[in-house]
């Protein structure tokens, strides 16, 4: 979902770094094969997340939730020479899918894939980090914060994708939506933290950076 109106959103994306032909291809095939395909971050977001790498210029990556691999080619932009980036995700199946995107790039040799519950493979990935990027079941997000804020470095980065969650966010949510109401008490919670800098950006389905102090 975008929040600012259709001509607005184009605009900035035209006037934007264009999107390297390997991720265009990635962005096609998802949507022609892949199961829920908006989940892909897409040209605007992904050019998004190659900047603030590049600004970050991480050793070190942990993404939580790598889909189709669109967003992890993005964020390795930004890697130092030798740095190293996880990618984390549950469905076996898309490894694959993931893979022959990955060895086309010229991050083939940096780029580490699990597949399994975020939770437990994060116990064997030890940082510490420079950047990491959160984007898989909203319920877990906390969790998720919670198991990596102390392998952060100083001056490293967390962002937190669809905090916005269709606007859900700023509504009161059905006591069932359990994914909203995480969501808005991860908001806080990440907010409220002393050990952080954050700013909540409305693009796309919105998007937290978390600069840690």
């Amino acid at each position: 979902m975008n929040f600012l109106p259709e001509t607005i959103d184009q605009y900035a994306s035209d006037h934007s770094q264009k999107e390297p032909e390997l991720l265009h291809e990635l962005f096609k095939e998802t949507w022609q094969k892949a199961l829920v395909p908006r989940m892909i971050s897409g040209h605007f977001q992904g050019r998004v997340l190659s900047m603030i790498s590049k600004l970050v210029a991480p050793k070190t990556i942990l993404e939580i939730g790598t889909y189709t691999g669109y967003s992890a080619l993005c964020l390795a932009e930004g890697l130092q020479k030798g740095g190293l980036l996880h990618t984390i995700d549950h469905n076996e199946e898309l490894f694959d899918f993931q893979r022959k995107y990955f060895d086309r790039s010229a991050y083939s040799n940096q780029i580490k894939q699990y597949v399994g519950e975020a939770l437990e493979v994060m116990v064997d990935i030890h940082g510490p980090f420079d950047l990491v990027f959160i984007d898989a079941d909203k319920a877990n997000y906390a969790n998720y914060f919670k198991a990596v804020i102390d392998k952060m470095n100083s001056g490293g980065v967390i962002l937190s994708d669809n905090v916005l969650w269709s606007g859900k966010v700023t509504q009161n949510p059905n006591p069932k939506d359990e994914d909203t109401i995480a969501l808005i008490a991860y908001n806080k919670l990440i907010n409220e933290d002393p050990r952080l800098e954050t700013v909540l950006l409305p693009i796309r389905d919105g998007l937290t950076i978390s600069r840690v102090i």
